[in-house]
Formats: structure tokens, C-alpha cells, sequence
């Protein structure tokens, strides 16, 4: 299992506002890249395509409100992964977000670095 992660971002909005947006897909759709065609998406799973790649599905695993989220693939993908965002409350009204993938990646693909 290969595992990714993101530098650690402060965003000047409070945790249980950034879960609030994160913990629903439909939310996702505005802020996908113009590669991700075919958006569909219910407050709990969403499908999509990357153009000229492949076709995947997420659904949510884990929500701890104003804290985790975690996202596994649905259906057939390409890979198996899993992905954790993780909220901290900051201050008032900032917050560290973190992502973190976890796939099973082809070793093909992996960077031993």
C-alpha cells in the first residue's frame, strides 16, 4: 500500500464549516479539475471520469463531525484506496486540514524516492 500525503493547509474558515462542505459530494462538483467529466453525485457517493484515464466511484467509510473523513472507492476502479481528510480546529476560526491517500498502487507507478 502506497500512502500519499498533503502538506498540512490552515484554512480561515471553522472545522465544522469545512466538514460540512466536505461531507457531502454534491458540494464536490465545484471544485473538481475541467479533466473531471461526467460528475454524478448523492450526499453520500459520487461517479466520475477523468478524461483520457479512467472511471471511478467514491463513497464515504467514516465521518466524525468537525474532525475525519474518510473516502473509499465504490465499484470497479482501477485501484483500491482510501482517502483521509483530517480537520484540526485551529483557532476560532481558522482550521489545519491534511489529506492523506492510501492506494494499492501497480508498483509500476510507485516512487521509492
Amino acid at each position: 500500500m502506497t500512502k500519499i500525503e498533503s502538506e498540512e493547509a490552515v484554512i480561515n474558515r471553522p472545522a465544522s464549516e469545512i466538514y460540512n462542505f466536505l461531507s457531502d459530494f454534491n458540494n464536490f462538483k465545484s471544485i473538481m479539475p475541467e479533466q473531471v467529466v461526467d460528475w454524478k453525485s448523492t450526499e453520500n457517493d459520487c461517479s466520475f471520469t477523468i478524461k483520457g484515464m479512467a472511471s471511478l466511484g467514491m463513497e464515504f467509510e467514516e465521518k466524525v463531525p468537525a474532525s475525519l473523513i474518510k473516502i473509499k472507492q465504490k465499484g470497479k476502479a482501477p485501484f483500491d484506496f482510501t482517502i483521509h481528510c483530517m480537520l484540526d480546529q485551529a483557532t476560532e476560526n481558522s482550521t489545519k486540514l491534511k489529506l492523506a491517500m492510501d492506494a494499492d498502487l501497480n508498483p509500476f507507478f510507485e516512487n521509492d524516492g
